[in-house]
């Protein structure tokens, strides 16, 4: 929650919240359930961070952004559970993201955009300056706040579920 008020504010995620999540996660995993709770919390965090990677690398999501999401998975360790986590929160990335694109009327440039993106990667070749989030105008969606209500969302349906 932390991270998405802060991401929301100041449109950064920082490293005092980001650093210290991933060997936390892992020490409190090995609390409960000793070694093999440490590398399932590990393994969480490498998923985590190895599926997000292209995008920082095509520098389409932020450092913070990408730390947050390796200390959440490290938090939720190895499993069924990470995959639907991850899976929530993309897709609540991608729905403020198009609300962000329609409410701007940059549908057509970002089809385009997303062409272009993906024609880089596939070249393993960096996307011009255009399309980073470096770039001034790129048009960009708080991922923290997206990682939030993620998070929120998920532990309430399997809250709600549990019952």
């Amino acid at each position: 929650m932390t991270a998405g008020i802060t991401d929301f504010r100041s449109r950064r995620i920082p490293n005092w919240l980001t650093y210290p999540a991933i060997p936390l996660a892992i020490a409190l995993h090995a609390l409960a359930g000793g070694w093999h709770g440490a590398i399932l919390s590990l393994a969480g965090a490498a998923a985590g961070l190895g599926v997000l990677l292209p995008f920082v690398l095509l520098r389409s999501l932020g450092g913070g952004d990408w730390k947050l999401v390796g200390g959440l998975c490290a938090f939720f360790a190895w499993g069924h559970q990470l995959i639907d986590l991850l899976v929530v929160i993309l897709l609540v990335n991608a729905a403020m993201a198009i609300v962000v694109i329609i409410s701007k009327k940059r549908l057509v440039r970002t089809l385009r955009n997303i062409g272009r993106l993906f024609a880089s990667f596939f070249r393993f070749h960096l996307p011009g300056e255009d399309l980073t989030i470096d770039s001034p105008q790129a048009t960009k969606v708080p991922f923290g706040v997206a990682a939030a209500i993620g998070v929120v969302l998920y532990i309430a349906w399997h809250w709600r579920s549990g019952l």
